[in-house]
């Protein structure tokens, strides 16, 4: 029995015959090999969309790049000059309340640190001075630093705070800085970040001690 050799599927067997309607080469004109006359058309409606976004532009009838996205014309949005609007629930960057002193709410009870699941909040707590009718009340953050390279914007920290001494209401993204330095935010720095409103303060009251609603309660008044 002779022996059988496979064949080549992708090659076409010696001296088979041509299938199918052989196909003549287009005729190519001087016209079509000099590629001239199509290179000046597409120059002819480069420069058309050109002026006309120019002059939309500079006569300020651009489209909204929001509203208007699938209109003709440019509808890029040139940030940061435009930006898009952020849903009220957008999770910026963090900022610290004030009170009415100026001083940041927050009571240094390491709740939000805690709570962080990226680990990104470092706060060291300090006890006021003798005298202060603070002491022994509560305490007041000497070092509050959040790293924004690690953080992962979820939130817990602003609803661990018992205080409503941080949020996430700035409406601003994360800065492309150079360097790591650059993104670690100090207690200086969040305590200028205001919200959407351009309010540093919180909108939650809250009962200082010497305010006569204040209840009164330190640690040293309670019976425990």
């Amino acid at each position: 029995m002779a022996k059988r050799t496979p064949s080549n599927p992708w090659t076409k067997p010696a001296g088979a015959p041509i299938q199918g309607k052989p196909i003549p080469r287009p005729r190519r004109t001087a016209e079509v090999q000099s590629y001239l006359p199509e290179l000046f058309r597409g120059m002819a409606i480069t420069m058309r969309h050109f002026f006309k976004n120019t002059k939309e532009m500079m006569l300020g009838q651009k489209p909204d790049p929001v509203l208007e996205a699938l209109n003709d014309g440019v509808t890029t949005i040139c940030y940061p000059e435009e930006k898009r609007p952020y849903p009220e629930r957008f999770r910026g960057l963090h900022r610290l309340t004030l009170r009415d002193d100026g001083s940041p709410r927050c009571v240094a009870c390491l709740c939000c640190s805690t709570a962080c699941p990226a680990q990104c909040i470092h706060i060291e707590a300090g006890e006021y001075a003798e005298g202060d009718n603070r002491r022994g009340y509560e305490r007041f953050p000497k070092t509050f630093v959040i790293d924004e390279l690690r953080c992962i914007f979820c939130g817990f920290c602003v609803e661990a705070c018992p205080c409503d001494a941080i949020r996430m209401d700035t409406g601003i993204h994360a800065t492309p800085y150079d360097s790591r330095e650059q993104f670690i935010y100090r207690k200086d720095l969040l305590m200028e970040f205001t919200g959407r409103d351009g309010s540093r303060k919180s909108a939650n009251p809250r009962h200082e001690p010497g305010d006569p609603t204040h209840p009164g309660l330190s640690r040293e008044q309670m019976d425990h």
